[in-house]
């Protein structure tokens, strides 16, 4: 990175109205996420999906990527969630079907084309989550005895299930209007924002225990007391180490490759000669990128949904506890509740079922993004070929051997990477006899370290542009 050469590019007008209006926009997403839907009474819907999310692992990671508009029931409360899901269909469907395939190989009018489908197939996903969600939510509101609501009427629906899609459809343009700065993709720049937003609460949280001195303070070398919570101040110290840890363990995996060495041939045309040069095919780790985590827990929360929708027509059946019980993901605020006699066999199976879908849809989702053939196809017809491998099929083996060689390790810390909550929630369970609510979130840092890396090399390449003139002038 040429830092040297991005802060002199913010004396450039255009660079830095570019950076004013990506700021303008995620400080409106931010507003946003405090608006609330105009139906009932707002208090009692936002006590019903609070209770929801510590339901529902993935109820906490719509929240997470929706920068929190879940838990305050705002008019953004299904997120980027319609517009991710209709990306997902729209690759898988690109890869199944050759028409599709073809136009998103037709330069820059093709992919204009795949990403107006994209946004148009994400309109009718948006109107049917946001009837998903607020039919959930008003029954978990009916469904409890602390709280009295009357029966929604149809303009009532009708004005909430309009808001929460026309909040889905702003989030999209403001994402679009980010992209169109040249710095960065806007859809991960604001899942990016929605995360990182509830970093100062955690922070805050931990200030809060730190700093409670009721039980006594912390002596260190027996002279040097400090006003803090001796308990706390060990527990922060590990949990700062930690996250610094993974952080380093991730750019180094979200920037790991292999270099394959590419040759192509020498070719004579008349006077002139052509080829006879190297090139290089960079192989990512993991090419899948946060993907197979996104899909394990959605494929995960299916079965606790189902639980839940039988426990709210029937409390008492067991078939519906089990599998509420077995499919919600353990945390601080539900642990107690889902295992009253403490760790049982029950609490290893999500864990356990997530780390085995998070390596499969790993190796699914890279052999669909990653075609070996077509990359071994276009290799021979432009003359290129690695050495000591024949053209073609050769080649295609080749490449698919060193892609799943990858794919095992990749998968594996992926896999690790995802358990990270459970990890230290066993850990403090062990230590302290119950979870804490200080769980490490491998996905979100994932999400997070990732997007850093894409726009800090996007705001790179931006800045040498602007500077390219002064770059001149200083070398010559």
């Amino acid at each position: 990175m040429h830092f040297k050469t991005i802060f002199k590019s913010l004396k450039n007008k255009d660079m830095l109205k570019r950076l004013m209006i990506i700021f303008g926009i995620l400080v409106v997403y931010c507003f946003l996420s405090h608006i609330p839907v105009p139906v009932g009474e707002v208090s009692t819907f936002r006590d019903a999906v609070h209770n929801l999310l510590n339901s529902t692992d993935f109820g906490s990671f719509l929240n997470m990527i929706s920068g929190g508009g879940l838990t305050s029931f705002s008019i953004i409360l299904i997120g980027l969630s319609p517009y991710i899901t209709s990306s997902i269909v729209v690759q898988l469907m690109t890869k199944a079907i050759p028409s599709l395939e073809e136009l998103s190989q037709d330069g820059e009018a093709g992919r204009r084309k795949i990403n107006q489908w994209t946004r148009i197939i994400a309109v009718p996903l948006a109107i049917v989550q946001s009837i998903a969600y607020t039919y959930i939510i008003y029954q978990k509101i009916v469904g409890s005895s602390t709280a009295v609501l009357p029966d929604l009427t149809t303009i009532q629906w009708i004005i909430a299930i309009v808001s929460i899609v026309a909040g889905s459809i702003i989030l999209m343009w403001l994402g679009e209007l980010i992209t169109e700065q040249g710095i960065g993709n806007g859809i991960s720049m604001l899942i990016f924002a929605s995360i990182i937003t509830g970093f100062p609460k955690t922070f805050a949280s931990l200030t809060s225990a730190l700093l409670d001195t009721s039980n006594g303070s912390l002596s260190l070398f027996g002279w040097l007391n400090l006003p803090v919570n001796p308990t706390w101040f060990w527990i922060s110290l590990a949990f700062v180490t930690a996250i610094v840890i993974i952080i380093y363990f991730l750019v180094k995996l979200n920037e790991a490759q292999r270099i394959i060495t590419i040759n192509y041939a020498k070719r004579v045309h008349g006077n002139s000669a052509y080829g006879g040069i190297r090139s290089i095919l960079p192989l990512k780790l993991i090419s899948a990128g946060v993907i197979p985590v996104i899909f394990a827990t959605a494929f995960l929360s299916l079965p606790a949904l189902i639980g839940q929708f039988i426990l709210s027509k029937n409390g008492d059946n067991t078939f519906a506890q089990n599998l509420v019980a077995i499919f919600t993901a353990p945390n601080a605020s539900n642990f107690a509740e889902l295992y009253p006699l403490g760790i049982t066999w029950r609490w290893f199976i999500y864990p356990a079922i997530y780390f085995v879908l998070v390596f499969a849809f790993t190796f699914f989702y890279t052999s669909i993004i990653f075609n070996t053939k077509e990359i071994a196809d276009n290799l021979q017809k432009q003359g290129g070929f690695i050495e000591g491998v024949r053209p073609g099929l050769k080649t295609s083996e080749y490449l698919e051997k060193i892609i799943n060689r990858l794919n095992l390790f990749g998968a594996l810390a992926l896999g690790a990477i995802a358990l990270l909550p459970f990890i230290s929630d066993y850990i403090f369970i062990v230590f302290n006899g119950a979870p804490i609510g200080l769980s490490l979130s491998g996905t979100g840092l994932l999400i997070v370290v990732t997007v850093a890396l894409e726009n800090l090399r996007a705001l790179d390449s931006k800045a040498l542009m602007v500077t390219y003139d002064d770059y001149g002038k200083e070398t010559v």
